[in-house]
């Protein structure tokens, strides 16, 4: 009698686990990669599909948890380096002097301000110029950063990002980016 309860225990703690690791399987958690880059979130496939969070897509995302909706904002953004009157990509090491026009179109919501960074091969960050929007047309705008000067120090992928707020309390979500590509 005693070796039946035991089977019976064994019997039950077997299927308890066998769904415990088909469940998990349902869920799994999965890298992604966007342009290259591995997103920090990652992503999951549940019941054979992939869900990734989408504020990964570089857009301004808005959750009205009560009409239980997400609204996602990705307007299209066009960024040109001008040393002078000169559209440029790559350049050689050393300090440089030029300025960033984005031309922003397609934008279905208000904003607050725009903003334009620069970030180094090892990630550091530098922000070069930001503005409040109240005085912009909103839909199609151009923005032209002040020419500034930028010692590119190693050579490797420098990424130009452009950046905008909501509104005046929230913080920058990064849009697009452009990379330079420093030589020797």
């Amino acid at each position: 009698m005693k070796w039946k309860r035991i089977l019976i225990c064994v019997i039950a703690i077997m299927l308890m686990s066998s769904t415990v690791l088909f469940a998990d399987s349902l869920n799994e958690k999965i890298r992604v990669l966007i342009n290259g880059e591995e997103v920090s979130d990652g992503g999951y496939i549940i019941n054979g599909r992939t869900y990734v969070p989408v504020r990964e897509f570089n857009g301004i995302a808005n959750f009205n948890s009560a009409a239980g909706k997400v609204t996602f904002y990705k307007p299209n953004v066009h960024i040109a380096l001008f040393k002078g009157d000169t559209i440029f990509g790559n350049v050689n090491k050393g300090k440089l002097k030029f300025n960033v026009l984005s031309q922003v179109d397609n934008l279905k919501t208000d904003i607050a301000g725009v903003k334009v960074t620069i970030t180094d091969p090892g990630g550091n960050v530098k922000d070069i110029q930001s503005q409040d929007t109240s005085n912009l047309d909103k839909d199609n705008f151009w923005f032209r950063t002040y020419d500034f000067t930028y010692d590119f120090k190693t050579t490797g992928k420098y990424k130009v990002g452009f950046y905008m707020k909501e509104d005046k309390d929230s913080g920058y979500i990064l849009i697009a980016e452009k990379v330079i590509t420093a030589l020797d």
